[in-house]
Protein backbone atom coordinates (compact mmCIF):
# COMPACT_ATOMS: atom_id res chain seq x y z
CA UNK A 1 0.00 0.00 0.00
CA UNK A 2 1.12 3.46 -0.65
CA UNK A 3 0.57 6.67 1.22
CA UNK A 4 -0.65 9.67 -1.18
CA UNK A 5 2.74 11.70 -0.89
CA UNK A 6 4.50 8.27 -1.90
CA UNK A 7 1.87 7.65 -5.02
CA UNK A 8 2.31 11.01 -6.00
CA UNK A 9 6.03 11.11 -5.88
CA UNK A 10 6.52 8.38 -8.08
CA UNK A 11 3.32 8.78 -10.71
CA UNK A 12 4.95 12.63 -11.03
CA UNK A 13 1.66 14.18 -9.93
CA UNK A 14 0.99 16.48 -6.58
CA UNK A 15 -1.24 15.43 -3.94
CA UNK A 16 -3.16 18.54 -4.21
CA UNK A 17 -4.10 15.88 -8.10
CA UNK A 18 -4.71 13.19 -6.26
CA UNK A 19 -6.83 14.97 -3.60
CA UNK A 20 -9.14 16.32 -6.44
CA UNK A 21 -9.20 12.77 -7.86
CA UNK A 22 -11.06 11.71 -4.81
CA UNK A 23 -13.13 14.39 -4.41
CA UNK A 24 -14.64 14.41 -7.59
CA UNK A 25 -14.85 10.80 -7.33
CA UNK A 26 -12.57 9.87 -9.80
CA UNK A 27 -10.13 7.96 -8.32
CA UNK A 28 -10.77 7.24 -4.22
CA UNK A 29 -8.19 5.31 -2.09
CA UNK A 30 -9.28 1.65 -0.73
CA UNK A 31 -7.86 1.99 2.66
CA UNK A 32 -7.04 4.66 5.01
CA UNK A 33 -4.74 4.25 7.88
CA UNK A 34 -5.04 4.47 10.88
CA UNK A 35 -3.82 7.96 11.56
CA UNK A 36 -6.51 8.67 8.67
CA UNK A 37 -4.05 9.14 5.66
CA UNK A 38 -5.19 7.55 2.27
CA UNK A 39 -3.50 4.36 1.29
CA UNK A 40 -3.91 2.77 -2.31
CA UNK A 41 -3.39 -0.50 -3.16
CA UNK A 42 -1.81 -2.30 -6.71
CA UNK A 43 -5.76 -2.13 -8.27
CA UNK A 44 -5.98 1.95 -7.50
CA UNK A 45 -2.24 2.42 -8.91
CA UNK A 46 -3.66 0.71 -12.11
CA UNK A 47 -6.91 2.95 -12.15
CA UNK A 48 -4.48 5.92 -11.98
CA UNK A 49 -2.75 4.49 -14.81
CA UNK A 50 -5.56 4.09 -17.11
CA UNK A 51 -6.80 8.05 -15.92
CA UNK A 52 -3.41 9.45 -16.77
CA UNK A 53 -3.55 7.57 -20.22
CA UNK A 54 -6.86 8.86 -21.36
CA UNK A 55 -5.74 12.33 -20.06
CA UNK A 56 -2.65 11.96 -22.47
CA UNK A 57 -5.59 11.00 -24.92
CA UNK A 58 -7.45 14.20 -24.38
CA UNK A 59 -10.52 12.88 -22.63
CA UNK A 60 -11.72 15.04 -20.40
CA UNK A 61 -11.53 14.53 -16.41
CA UNK A 62 -15.61 14.60 -16.39
CA UNK A 63 -15.93 11.86 -19.03
CA UNK A 64 -12.97 9.76 -17.85
CA UNK A 65 -14.52 8.50 -14.59
CA UNK A 66 -17.82 7.35 -16.41
CA UNK A 67 -15.79 5.72 -19.66
CA UNK A 68 -13.91 3.90 -16.89
CA UNK A 69 -17.06 2.54 -15.07
CA UNK A 70 -18.15 1.31 -18.47
CA UNK A 71 -18.02 -1.83 -19.91
CA UNK A 72 -16.21 -1.04 -22.57
CA UNK A 73 -13.33 0.00 -20.70
CA UNK A 74 -10.75 -2.57 -19.64
CA UNK A 75 -6.44 -2.35 -18.67
CA UNK A 76 -6.05 -3.93 -21.76
CA UNK A 77 -8.31 -1.86 -24.15
CA UNK A 78 -6.45 1.69 -22.86
CA UNK A 79 -2.82 -0.44 -22.85
CA UNK A 80 -3.54 -1.50 -26.83
CA UNK A 81 -4.73 2.57 -27.34
CA UNK A 82 -1.87 3.82 -25.96
CA UNK A 83 0.05 1.62 -28.02
CA UNK A 84 -1.60 2.82 -30.95
CA UNK A 85 -0.36 6.35 -30.16
CA UNK A 86 3.28 5.47 -29.52
CA UNK A 87 3.11 3.87 -32.92
CA UNK A 88 1.53 6.70 -34.69
CA UNK A 89 4.39 9.02 -32.59
CA UNK A 90 7.31 5.95 -33.77
CA UNK A 91 6.14 6.62 -37.51
CA UNK A 92 6.30 10.58 -37.20
CA UNK A 93 9.44 10.22 -35.88
CA UNK A 94 11.14 8.33 -38.40
CA UNK A 95 9.27 10.47 -41.18
CA UNK A 96 11.26 13.17 -39.63
CA UNK A 97 14.53 10.87 -39.30
CA UNK A 98 14.37 10.41 -42.85
CA UNK A 99 14.15 13.95 -43.60
CA UNK A 100 17.06 14.64 -41.27
CA UNK A 101 18.77 12.12 -42.61
CA UNK A 102 18.23 13.39 -46.26
CA UNK A 103 19.63 16.64 -45.44
CA UNK A 104 22.92 15.11 -43.75
CA UNK A 105 23.52 13.53 -46.75
CA UNK A 106 23.88 17.03 -48.83
CA UNK A 107 25.93 18.47 -46.61
CA UNK A 108 28.29 15.73 -45.69
CA UNK A 109 28.66 15.34 -49.57
CA UNK A 110 29.16 19.06 -49.98
CA UNK A 111 25.96 20.18 -51.64
CA UNK A 112 24.57 23.14 -51.64
CA UNK A 113 21.02 22.81 -49.69
CA UNK A 114 18.56 25.46 -51.18
CA UNK A 115 16.13 27.58 -48.70
CA UNK A 116 13.01 25.27 -49.60
CA UNK A 117 14.60 22.21 -48.23
CA UNK A 118 15.39 24.00 -44.93
CA UNK A 119 12.18 25.51 -45.26
CA UNK A 120 10.40 22.42 -45.49
CA UNK A 121 12.37 20.40 -42.12
CA UNK A 122 11.59 23.43 -40.24
CA UNK A 123 7.92 23.74 -41.38
CA UNK A 124 7.15 20.11 -40.75
CA UNK A 125 8.83 20.52 -37.24
CA UNK A 126 6.81 23.58 -36.14
CA UNK A 127 3.56 24.59 -38.04
CA UNK A 128 1.32 21.83 -36.46
CA UNK A 129 3.34 22.36 -33.04
CA UNK A 130 1.98 25.47 -32.82
CA UNK A 131 -1.53 24.72 -32.55
CA UNK A 132 -1.33 20.62 -31.32
CA UNK A 133 0.15 19.05 -28.17
CA UNK A 134 2.24 16.06 -29.17
CA UNK A 135 -0.55 13.71 -27.82
CA UNK A 136 -2.75 15.52 -30.14
CA UNK A 137 -0.56 15.33 -32.83
CA UNK A 138 -0.28 11.56 -32.27
CA UNK A 139 -3.98 11.53 -32.63
CA UNK A 140 -4.51 13.91 -35.90
CA UNK A 141 -4.38 11.99 -39.36
CA UNK A 142 -3.88 15.14 -41.01
CA UNK A 143 -0.66 15.36 -39.10
CA UNK A 144 0.43 11.23 -39.17
CA UNK A 145 -0.20 10.76 -42.97
CA UNK A 146 1.96 12.23 -45.82
CA UNK A 147 -0.46 10.92 -48.26
CA UNK A 148 -3.47 13.09 -46.74
CA UNK A 149 -0.79 16.39 -46.82
CA UNK A 150 -0.51 15.38 -50.25
CA UNK A 151 -3.77 15.31 -51.34
CA UNK A 152 -4.89 18.40 -49.64
CA UNK A 153 -2.14 20.21 -51.79
CA UNK A 154 -3.98 18.92 -54.67
CA UNK A 155 -7.58 19.89 -53.02
CA UNK A 156 -5.92 23.79 -52.91
CA UNK A 157 -4.73 23.24 -56.85
CA UNK A 158 -8.51 22.78 -57.33
CA UNK A 159 -9.81 25.57 -55.53
CA UNK A 160 -7.45 27.87 -57.20
CA UNK A 161 -8.26 26.09 -60.96
CA UNK A 162 -12.12 27.19 -59.68
CA UNK A 163 -11.47 30.63 -59.08
CA UNK A 164 -9.16 30.71 -62.15
CA UNK A 165 -11.93 29.78 -64.50
CA UNK A 166 -14.72 31.81 -63.14
CA UNK A 167 -16.81 29.42 -61.19
CA UNK A 168 -19.24 30.65 -59.04
CA UNK A 169 -19.01 29.31 -55.44
CA UNK A 170 -22.88 28.79 -55.63
CA UNK A 171 -22.56 26.24 -58.50
CA UNK A 172 -23.37 22.74 -58.70
CA UNK A 173 -19.47 22.09 -59.45
CA UNK A 174 -18.25 24.78 -56.79
CA UNK A 175 -20.69 22.87 -54.24
CA UNK A 176 -19.49 19.30 -55.16
CA UNK A 177 -16.23 20.01 -54.88
CA UNK A 178 -17.32 22.03 -51.00
CA UNK A 179 -18.89 18.28 -50.29
CA UNK A 180 -15.12 16.80 -50.90
CA UNK A 181 -13.21 19.07 -48.98
CA UNK A 182 -15.97 19.04 -46.47
CA UNK A 183 -15.11 14.48 -46.50
CA UNK A 184 -11.31 15.32 -46.38
CA UNK A 185 -11.70 17.64 -43.36
CA UNK A 186 -13.44 14.86 -41.69
CA UNK A 187 -11.34 12.21 -42.35
CA UNK A 188 -8.32 13.73 -41.44
CA UNK A 189 -9.19 15.36 -38.28
CA UNK A 190 -10.28 11.80 -36.80
CA UNK A 191 -13.74 13.22 -36.79
CA UNK A 192 -12.96 15.22 -33.47
CA UNK A 193 -14.77 18.62 -33.85
CA UNK A 194 -12.21 20.15 -31.38
CA UNK A 195 -9.53 19.08 -34.34
CA UNK A 196 -11.73 20.87 -37.08
CA UNK A 197 -11.59 23.62 -35.12
CA UNK A 198 -8.23 24.15 -34.49
CA UNK A 199 -7.42 23.23 -37.91
CA UNK A 200 -10.15 26.00 -39.68
CA UNK A 201 -8.25 28.22 -36.73
CA UNK A 202 -4.97 27.63 -38.02
CA UNK A 203 -5.59 28.00 -41.86
CA UNK A 204 -7.55 30.92 -41.54
CA UNK A 205 -5.28 33.25 -39.10
CA UNK A 206 -2.03 31.46 -38.95
CA UNK A 207 0.66 32.99 -41.91
CA UNK A 208 2.95 30.49 -41.50
CA UNK A 209 0.29 27.29 -41.82
CA UNK A 210 -1.23 29.69 -45.01
CA UNK A 211 1.78 29.44 -46.85
CA UNK A 212 3.08 26.48 -45.89
CA UNK A 213 -0.78 24.97 -47.36
CA UNK A 214 -0.67 27.73 -50.03
CA UNK A 215 -4.20 28.88 -48.76
CA UNK A 216 -4.24 32.34 -49.64
CA UNK A 217 -7.40 34.22 -48.43
CA UNK A 218 -8.70 34.81 -51.58
CA UNK A 219 -8.50 30.85 -51.78
CA UNK A 220 -10.20 30.47 -48.00
CA UNK A 221 -12.55 32.96 -48.68
CA UNK A 222 -13.92 31.09 -52.24
CA UNK A 223 -14.09 27.98 -50.35
CA UNK A 224 -16.07 29.14 -47.14
CA UNK A 225 -18.74 30.18 -49.29
CA UNK A 226 -19.13 27.56 -51.92
CA UNK A 227 -19.65 25.41 -47.94
CA UNK A 228 -21.88 28.01 -47.02
CA UNK A 229 -23.93 27.40 -50.64
CA UNK A 230 -23.55 23.99 -50.09
CA UNK A 231 -25.56 24.34 -46.59
CA UNK A 232 -28.00 26.67 -48.02
CA UNK A 233 -29.46 24.22 -50.52
CA UNK A 234 -29.82 21.72 -48.13
CA UNK A 235 -31.50 24.20 -45.61
CA UNK A 236 -33.69 25.25 -48.26
CA UNK A 237 -35.56 21.91 -48.23
CA UNK A 238 -36.41 23.10 -44.71
CA UNK A 239 -36.88 26.43 -44.55
CA UNK A 240 -38.56 29.49 -46.21
CA UNK A 241 -36.32 31.46 -49.03
CA UNK A 242 -36.26 34.56 -47.13
CA UNK A 243 -35.03 33.01 -44.33
CA UNK A 244 -32.01 31.68 -46.68
CA UNK A 245 -31.13 34.85 -47.46
CA UNK A 246 -30.94 36.52 -44.42
CA UNK A 247 -28.80 33.40 -43.07
CA UNK A 248 -26.97 34.41 -46.44
CA UNK A 249 -26.29 37.96 -45.43
CA UNK A 250 -25.44 36.71 -41.81
CA UNK A 251 -22.98 34.17 -43.39
CA UNK A 252 -21.29 37.11 -45.14
CA UNK A 253 -20.10 38.85 -42.08
CA UNK A 254 -20.02 36.47 -39.45
CA UNK A 255 -18.14 33.33 -40.37
CA UNK A 256 -15.33 34.09 -38.81
CA UNK A 257 -17.05 35.33 -34.96
CA UNK A 258 -18.87 31.90 -35.06
CA UNK A 259 -15.34 30.32 -35.42
CA UNK A 260 -14.36 32.35 -32.55
CA UNK A 261 -16.86 32.20 -30.83
CA UNK A 262 -16.95 27.92 -30.96
CA UNK A 263 -13.11 28.02 -29.53
CA UNK A 264 -14.16 30.12 -26.93
CA UNK A 265 -16.59 28.26 -25.79
CA UNK A 266 -14.48 24.68 -26.34
CA UNK A 267 -11.92 26.12 -23.89
CA UNK A 268 -14.62 27.23 -21.40
CA UNK A 269 -16.17 23.61 -21.42
CA UNK A 270 -13.10 22.64 -20.18
CA UNK A 271 -12.79 24.72 -17.21
CA UNK A 272 -16.16 24.85 -16.25
CA UNK A 273 -18.27 21.41 -17.50
CA UNK A 274 -20.99 22.32 -15.63
CA UNK A 275 -21.28 25.88 -17.48
CA UNK A 276 -21.75 27.83 -14.71
CA UNK A 277 -19.52 30.31 -14.59
CA UNK A 278 -20.04 34.35 -16.20
CA UNK A 279 -18.14 33.50 -18.93
CA UNK A 280 -20.03 30.12 -19.63
CA UNK A 281 -23.44 32.06 -19.49
CA UNK A 282 -21.87 35.18 -21.54
CA UNK A 283 -20.71 33.13 -24.39
CA UNK A 284 -24.00 31.17 -24.27
CA UNK A 285 -25.78 34.40 -24.61
CA UNK A 286 -23.61 35.57 -27.80
CA UNK A 287 -24.33 32.11 -28.62
CA UNK A 288 -28.01 32.75 -29.00
CA UNK A 289 -27.88 36.03 -30.21
CA UNK A 290 -26.26 34.92 -32.93
CA UNK A 291 -28.23 32.11 -34.19
CA UNK A 292 -31.37 34.29 -33.86
CA UNK A 293 -29.27 36.66 -36.17
CA UNK A 294 -28.93 33.92 -38.31
CA UNK A 295 -32.55 32.44 -38.05
CA UNK A 296 -34.82 34.49 -36.95
CA UNK A 297 -37.39 34.09 -33.93
CA UNK A 298 -39.67 32.29 -35.18
CA UNK A 299 -40.43 29.42 -33.66
CA UNK A 300 -41.47 27.21 -36.88
CA UNK A 301 -38.75 28.07 -38.63
CA UNK A 302 -36.09 27.60 -35.47
CA UNK A 303 -37.97 24.20 -35.40
CA UNK A 304 -37.36 23.22 -38.85
CA UNK A 305 -33.93 24.36 -38.90
CA UNK A 306 -33.43 22.27 -35.91
CA UNK A 307 -34.99 19.55 -37.76
CA UNK A 308 -32.71 20.06 -40.89
CA UNK A 309 -29.25 19.27 -38.08
CA UNK A 310 -30.66 16.24 -36.99
CA UNK A 311 -31.63 14.90 -40.41
CA UNK A 312 -29.01 16.25 -42.51
CA UNK A 313 -25.32 15.02 -41.32
CA UNK A 314 -23.77 17.33 -44.10
CA UNK A 315 -24.96 20.27 -41.81
CA UNK A 316 -22.64 19.34 -39.30
CA UNK A 317 -19.32 17.82 -41.30
CA UNK A 318 -16.84 20.21 -40.89
CA UNK A 319 -17.82 22.76 -38.45
CA UNK A 320 -16.42 21.17 -35.25
CA UNK A 321 -19.60 22.03 -33.44
CA UNK A 322 -19.53 19.03 -31.51
CA UNK A 323 -22.64 16.67 -29.03
CA UNK A 324 -20.50 18.11 -26.55
CA UNK A 325 -20.72 21.88 -27.02
CA UNK A 326 -24.48 21.67 -28.14
CA UNK A 327 -24.72 19.77 -24.48
CA UNK A 328 -22.98 22.84 -22.47
CA UNK A 329 -25.16 25.39 -24.48
CA UNK A 330 -28.18 23.82 -23.02
CA UNK A 331 -26.58 23.24 -19.80
CA UNK A 332 -25.81 26.67 -20.13
CA UNK A 333 -29.48 27.98 -21.24
CA UNK A 334 -30.57 26.10 -17.96
CA UNK A 335 -28.26 27.96 -15.45
CA UNK A 336 -29.52 31.45 -16.95
CA UNK A 337 -33.33 30.48 -17.03
CA UNK A 338 -32.48 29.14 -13.53
CA UNK A 339 -30.65 32.42 -12.40
CA UNK A 340 -33.55 34.71 -14.12
CA UNK A 341 -36.38 32.56 -12.31
CA UNK A 342 -34.78 33.31 -8.89
CA UNK A 343 -34.45 37.42 -9.77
Amino acid sequence: MLKVGELAARAGLTVRTLHHYDSIGLLSPSARSDAGYRLYNRDDVARLQQIQALRAFGMALSDIGAYLDSPAASPLAIVERQLSSLDRQIAQARHMREQLLRLRSRLTAGEETDLSIWLTTLEQMNMYEKHFSKEELARLPLYQNPEARAEWQELVRHDQSLIDRGVAPDTREARAFAERWLGCVERDSGGDPAFILRLTAMAGQDPEAQKEMRLTPALLAYMRTAIAELRFVIYARYLPAETIERMRRHEASHSDEWIKLAMAIRACLQADPEARSSEALALTRRWFALFHDMVGDDPEVVAQFRRAGSLEPMLHLGTGIGDDVIGFLRLAMQNIQAQAAKA
